[in-house]
Formats: structure tokens, C-alpha cells, sequence
């Protein structure tokens, strides 16, 4: 179906002016004839707990400007897409070059980010209904640029897109950046000893120390699901989010109403797993569900206790990849200690339009420098990874 009819670029500024329907028949149509989405994130009702709950829209900086191409009345893609006064929430950051913008007395905000508010979860960005893959995302990302240079703001960013976008997008002039997160590939493991046995032997031991630790905590760990979840888990889970939030960002990102509207509308997109102690939930980790792959989210603790950050984020996590044939767990944005917990490097990308010329060539010569960086500190971390080499004996 992909060709060259003219197609419309429409504006929303709010979910509720398309069908749900419509806007996931772009978002997941793998969902169409049942089964989890790819990912939860750019559903219309992930997209729109976050509008309903104020965590997107007047006063957060991030304000909504969904991304919309219509082909004879049909909607063919979208794009979740916001004006931004703030570099806040974005995981693959610009401060830098808002700085170095603004002092040489540019006005860098508003900018457009076309992306899941505070996710870093690589993903389709450009959602295009089945057979308008290609028109859909070219129809996007030049509606995207040109609504940009029309209302002269200074960038546009779309971030953890998938390879395949970032491709289609360089090819049409905008510029790619990689950076990295660290997966965990379920290799077919029957079990946690069978994951345990591919690593080296001190690693090996390690985690299990580690997981003793964890499990001798005093209580005991749940892992709930759908209708399991109740109220009181996330009365629970929001004063430990707020608690990390407050620490990481200064405030947290979702309002309290986000996890109410949540719990109505994605309980069964979601795994939450609490430490429980004479009766109260001293900790907690909340994770999203996709068709192949558990997203860890968010973390947060009211009592510390020696490993439980990592029984409850990564442990438990591969436990139910295993159990439930998942083929990955992405642990979320940073952290180069989780490879020796089994989590390997693996790129992510990102594209960014640039309006002024000359600003635009410094950020492609910085990128370009990026990339090799990245590229080459994944091939040393993953040649220094956790798992046992082939020629390397197996002490238990």
C-alpha cells in the first residue's frame, strides 16, 4: 500500500481526540487479534494514564502535540510527540547543547521530543498501521521537521527508537546517536541454576551469595500480577517511587494518579514485586509486561536491607522471564553494575534534527565521535561480560 497520495499531518493535544482503537492499530497492531503489544508504552492507554494523571501536560514541561497522518480520512501512523521547556525525563540527555546553544545566544526551549515521557525503552517511535510502514514513518518525520522549521524551534529529538527508524531517519537527514543499556538474554534457561551455570564461577557465586542475602531479609517477596495487585500494594510502592524520585530527580516524574489509573486500565501490563516485613512493604519494583520482554521501571525502598535492590530489580526479573519464555529483561537506563548480574551491553538509538546549520555540523562531529566511543566500550564490556569462556574451567 506504501505510495506517493498526499497525506495529511494533524495536530492533537489530547488522546481523547482519537479513537483508542485507531491510535493502536498504529501503536501494536500485533495486539490486534489478542496477546500482549510488543511494549505497553506508546498504547493508548499507557500514553493516555499519563495525560489523565497530569504527569504530561500544563506545568511538567512536557505538553502534548501527538503526531497524526491521515490517508483519505484514515489515520495510516502517529507519533507521540511533545513541546518541551526542559531537558528533563529523557534518559539520551542534550543539556549540553542547550547550554552551549543558549550561550551563543540562541533560544534552545521550546523543543519537540518525539518520544514515551520518562521511559527509556527502546521501541517503534513512528507507528504506522500494517502496509504504510514506509509512507506512514516518512509522512511523520517530515511532518515532525517541518512543523518545527514552520514555528522555528530549534530542535526536534526522537529517542529509543528502534534501529530500522534510526536507518530511515538518517537517510532522510536527520542525525543518528547511539548510547547503551545493559539487557539480559534468556538463552533458553530451564531455570535460575541453568542461567547461573553459563556464568564464570565467581560470578556465579557470587549471585548467590547475593540472592541469600536478599531472601534472608526477615520477610518474605511477592510478585503480583492482574488481579493480584491491590490498592494497598500501590499505596505501598508510591511512597517508596516518591522516595526515589525525590533523591534522583529532585520530584518524581508520575503523579499518584498515574499508578490509580494504572491499576484500572494496564494491571495486566504490569509485574510488581514487594519485600513484605512484619506486615508492612519495606520494598518494591515495578515492571512493565511486553509480548517477549519484562521492562524494569521503577525501584524504591522505606527500609534498606543488604541486596534487596537487587533480588527485587534483577533477579526476580530473570525468574520470570524463565518462567513465563520471555526472551529478555531490560533493566532500565545506566548502570554498569548490572553486567556482572548477567546484563549485557546493547545500543540504543536516538535522532535529533538541528534547525541552525552551524550548530547542526558541531552535533553531527560530536555524534560521530559518540558513536565510536559507545561502539567500542560495548565490545570491551561485553568481552569482559560475566559468562563462563568456553576454554574456562567450571569451579562451583
Amino acid at each position: 500500500m506504501d505510495g506517493d497520495t498526499a497525506i495529511e499531518i494533524r495536530l492533537l493535544t489530547s488522546l481523547s481526540q482519537i479513537d483508542a482503537r485507531d491510535w493502536d492499530a498504529c501503536a501494536c497492531p500485533e495486539a490486534a487479534s489478542g496477546g500482549a503489544p510488543n511494549d505497553p508504552f506508546t498504547t493508548h492507554r499507557f500514553l493516555s494514564a499519563l495525560e489523565q494523571s497530569g504527569s504530561v501536560g500544563p506545568g511538567t514541561g512536557w505538553q502534548p502535540q501527538y503526531l497524526t497522518a491521515y490517508l483519505e480520512g484514515k489515520l495510516i501512523a502517529c507519533a507521540p510527540l511533545y513541546a518541551k521547556s526542559h531537558s528533563q525525563g529523557e534518559y539520551i540527555f542534550d543539556h549540553n547543547w542547550a547550554h552551549a546553544y543558549e550561550r551563543a545566544g540562541g533560544r534552545y526551549y521550546p523543543k519537540l521530543q518525539l518520544a514515551v515521557p520518562f521511559t527509556p525503552v527502546t521501541g517503534r517511535r513512528l507507528l504506522t498501521r500494517s502496509e504504510f510502514e514506509t509512507t506512514g514513518r516518512n509522512a511523520l518525520i517530515q511532518g515532525a521537521v517541518q512543523i518545527a522549521s514552520q514555528n522555528e524551534i530549534s530542535s526536534l529529538h526522537v529517542t529509543f527508537c528502534t534501529e530500522t527508524e534510526a536507518q530511515a531517519g538518517q537517510k532522510m537527514g536527520l542525525l543518528h546517536r547511539t548510547t547503551q543499556q545493559f539487557h539480559w538474554e534468556n538463552a533458553g534457561y530451564a531455570d535460575f541454576d541453568a542461567f547461573l551455570a553459563s556464568l564464570s564461577s565467581r560470578k556465579r557465586k557470587n549471585i548467590r551469595k547475593e540472592r541469600t542475602q536478599a531472601q534472608n531479609f526477615g520477610g518474605r517477596i511477592l510478585a503480583l500480577s492482574g488481579d493480584d495487585i491491590g490498592r494497598e500494594h500501590w499505596d505501598a510502592f508510591w511512597q517508596f517511587y516518591q522516595d526515589t524520585g525525590s533523591r534522583k530527580w529532585g520530584s518524581p516524574y508520575l503523579t499518584r494518579s498515574f499508578f490509580d489509573i494504572a491499576h484500572e486500565t494496564m494491571r495486566d501490563d504490569i509485574l510488581l514485586v514487594l519485600a513484605e516485613r512484619s506486615g508492612r512493604y519495606v520494598a518494591g519494583a515495578l515492571n512493565f509486561i511486553g509480548r517477549d520482554t519484562l521492562y524494569g521501571r521503577y525501584w524504591g525502598c522505606g527500609e534498606h536491607y543488604p541486596c534487596l535492590h537487587f533480588e527485587l530489580c534483577y533477579y526476580q526479573a530473570i525468574d520470570f522471564a524463565i518462567i513465563h519464555g520471555l526472551s529478555r529483561v531490560e533493566a532500565g537506563a545506566q548502570g554498569e553494575h548490572k553486567l556482572a548480574r548477567g546484563y549485557l551491553p546493547t545500543t540504543c538509538h536516538a535522532l535529533h534534527w538541528v534547525a541552525d546549520p552551524g550548530f547542526a555540523d558541531a552535533v553531527a562531529q560530536y555524534l560521530e565521535a559518540e558513536r565510536e566511543a559507545v561502539a567500542e566500550e560495548i565490545e570491551v564490556l561485553t568481552t569482559f561480560g560475566p559468562f563462563r569462556k568456553s576454554n574456562e574451567e567450571d569451579h562451583d
